[in-house]
């Protein structure tokens, strides 16, 4: 793939992929962005400006907006995947039958696929099964697109089992305000990336209780303990879940306010109904049904997640915010520290 000209298909015209299509516009590089409605490409097209998902930024005319999926990948070296997670397939499957498999097979979609518990990647496999699954991984980390749209430094994680996909891929969107990493271990920047949304309601509640700075650096904290130890139980690499996947994500979504978690969790913790805090939200909170995915993964693999548990109550509606903190501050002593190497303080890795 020569990424001095590749061509992408951006499927998705929701906050993030424009940016991303912006980024690589930027770059020189001929885009297409995928809307799901003609009314919302049209818009691009007159316009130059996503104005429902990214009004601020002027989007380069060398990007073409289409609401045509098969034509939109027409002659695509990269299949870029950024429509919200509990819809990569469907998006996918419609294109299990095209013919020219494309170099890299990109999702940058979080989350856990509710009933399948399949990460985006893992979907994205299963869907595409004419596609090389080891040119199949993710672009994940501390990423708000309207900052990636201004320009503002970031980086992220190019994870693809190809060493050589993935490096071709950190290359198309390397700018110099855009640095990318590459990273072999998939499962944990895929749970990493996931499992932070429900730290980032959890997050969120907490600061519509107004708990204060002491309270959400806690639960930061507990809450890397809690992905690291599914990520480990996954088979995961305990080292991701100290990079830009794991503590760099969790911390700009439960700390931001362009963070749609944490906003919607701050809703809830402020009395908010769920219908409500839906109500008030222009986009997916991809955090809602991932909850509900990674409860049923910490019971598959017999691990402890509190905190989810108390985020999945809450939602559910079988608990109250404030309630759930209580319980969560007045649970038995434990041990804190275990090394992220898995070895062990007592008689349990990361204790919860």
């Amino acid at each position: 793939m020569d990424t001095a000209a590749t061509r992408t298909a951006v499927l998705g015209a929701g906050s993030w992929g424009t940016a991303l299509a912006y980024s690589l516009a930027q770059n020189g590089h001929p885009v297409t962005l995928w809307a799901r409605r003609e009314d919302a490409a049209r818009e691009i097209r007159e316009t130059r400006r996503n104005l429902r998902y990214l009004p601020d930024a002027k989007l380069p005319d060398s990007i073409r907006a289409t609401s045509d999926l098969t034509g939109a990948i027409r002659d695509a070296d990269v299949w870029l995947f950024a429509v919200p997670s509990q819809h990569v397939r469907g998006v996918a499957e419609q294109l299990a039958e095209h013919a020219a498999a494309p170099r890299a097979l990109v999702s940058v979609a979080k989350g856990i696929e509710n009933g399948t518990l399949l990460t985006t990647s893992g979907v994205l496999r299963e869907s595409l099964p004419k596609a090389d699954p080891n040119r199949i991984g993710v672009l994940y980390g501390p990423s708000h697109a309207e900052e990636v749209a201004l320009g503002q430094p970031t980086s992220i994680v190019a994870s693809i089992p190809d060493l050589a996909v993935a490096e071709e891929v950190q290359a198309l969107f390397m700018a110099p305000s855009l640095r990318v990493y590459t990273n072999p271990d998939l499962v944990g920047v895929e749970v990493a990336g996931s499992v932070k949304n429900v730290m980032a309601l959890a997050a969120g509640m907490g600061d519509g209780l107004g708990l204060g700075d002491n309270a959400k650096a806690a639960l930061v904290t507990r809450g890397l303990a809690e992905i690291t130890r599914l990520g480990l139980a996954m088979g995961a690499d305990a080292h991701t879940f100290a990079g830009l996947a794991g503590l760099g994500d969790l911390v700009v979504t439960c700390f931001s306010q362009h963070s749609r978690n944490r906003r919607f969790g701050e809703m809830i913790g402020a009395g908010r109904t769920l219908e409500e805090a839906a109500d008030a939200m222009t986009m997916v909170v991809e955090g809602v049904k991932t909850t509900a995915s990674v409860r049923q993964l910490a019971e598959r693999y017999g691990i402890e997640m509190p905190i989810s548990e108390a985020v999945g109550r809450v939602l559910a509606g079988e608990s109250r915010p404030r309630t759930e903190v209580h319980d969560l501050m007045t649970r038995d002593p434990k041990h804190e520290a275990a090394h992220l190497d898995g070895s062990v303080l007592g008689d349990a890795i990361l204790p919860a």
